[in-house]
């Protein structure tokens, strides 16, 4: 393996549209780097997904599937996010109801 290559980076940028937070900003700045030290391209691999996995590429990735969606995959999905969302405002309206008795 050449100087070159064992100098190598691996840089990869995320879209503007993801998490909100300022490690995600300054990761969306600078990218993800991953050095391959001494030509050691599986570690380096290796640390990139554990990167990429932390900072939440991976799941933004899932989520922008490209291949087709069945129908019925769709409304199983959709169902699923209801159910989510009803069980978040049940929770909320619960909340909401003990916080209004401990005020009174």
């Amino acid at each position: 393996m050449n100087s070159v290559a064992k100098r190598a980076v691996i840089l990869l940028t995320r879209p503007s549209a993801a998490l909100h937070s300022v490690n995600w900003e300054l990761q969306q700045w600078r990218g993800i780097r991953v050095k391959v030290r001494n030509g050691n391209l599986e570690q380096a691999l290796t640390i990139l997904q554990r990167k990429m996995q932390s900072s939440g590429i991976e799941r933004m990735i899932k989520n922008e599937q490209t291949h087709h969606i069945k129908n019925s995959e769709k409304r199983v999905l959709a169902k699923k996010n209801l159910e989510c969302k009803i069980r978040g405002q049940d929770l909320a309206r619960k909340l909401k109801a003990i916080l209004v008795k401990k005020v009174r």
